[in-house]
């Protein structure tokens, strides 16, 4: 049986630039100079890579197609209704989270970053609805291809931030986290590399009230 985990670690990274002349789009085999976008196959839950004119065919939100386009919006959501309380009360053991609906399980997942890449948390989906209930703003994810990404800084007092990205992002951190990570924490570098994916992503995300 495929799992969440199956399906995320087919994601190899966000829009990333071709590895050689001769990459080709996973639909119409055009060759992808620069960088690329992907599309999720939704029956078979796989990322592809293709050419801008592929993407395009799958962007429409409300149609019901075998792919989904992987969208490109960021948003930050202050105040958000997740606070320090709530995230402890999902024991996840380390400060970054990212949230997705998986259309095929019905519900929503989460992976955390460790040494070995993403790893599934034993959700408490009381807890996550009851989030859900109290901010309308978790409805804004779309199935399978966004989710919300979750960091818990230090000092106790900061309280979590929350963005919605896109889910291509997010293994995207996850990746390049687990090829620095060192020791138990992950060290220094992993720190480092955290601090600068969560500025940028500061930098690019749209402020979304409640």
């Amino acid at each position: 049986m495929t799992t969440p985990y199956d399906v995320l670690s087919r994601i190899t990274g966000n829009r990333r630039p071709a590895e050689s002349a001769d990459e080709r789009c996973e639909m119409c085999s055009a060759a992808i100079a620069g960088q690329h976008q992907h599309v999720v196959n939704v029956a078979g839950r796989q990322l592809m890579c293709v050419c801008r004119a592929c993407y395009l065919l799958f962007t429409d939100p409300k149609a019901e197609l075998r792919y989904r386009a992987v969208p490109e919006r960021y948003l930050a959501f202050n105040d958000f209704a997740l606070d320090r309380r709530a995230w402890e009360s999902l024991q996840i053991p380390v400060g970054v989270a990212f949230f997705f609906t998986n259309s095929a399980l019905g519900r929503t997942v989460a992976f955390y970053p460790g040494p070995a890449g993403a790893c599934e948390s034993e959700l408490d989906l009381e807890t996550w609805n009851t989030i859900g209930k109290a901010d309308p703003r978790v409805s804004l994810a779309a199935d399978d291809v966004e989710a919300l990404l979750v960091r818990v800084p230090e000092p106790e007092a900061a309280q979590p931030q929350t963005y919605l990205v896109p889910i291509d992002a997010c293994y995207e951190f996850v990746g390049q986290l687990r090829l620095l990570w060192r020791g138990f924490d992950g060290g220094q570098q992993a720190r480092e590399f955290t601090e600068r994916f969560f500025a940028h992503i500061a930098a690019r995300a749209v402020q979304t009230p409640p």
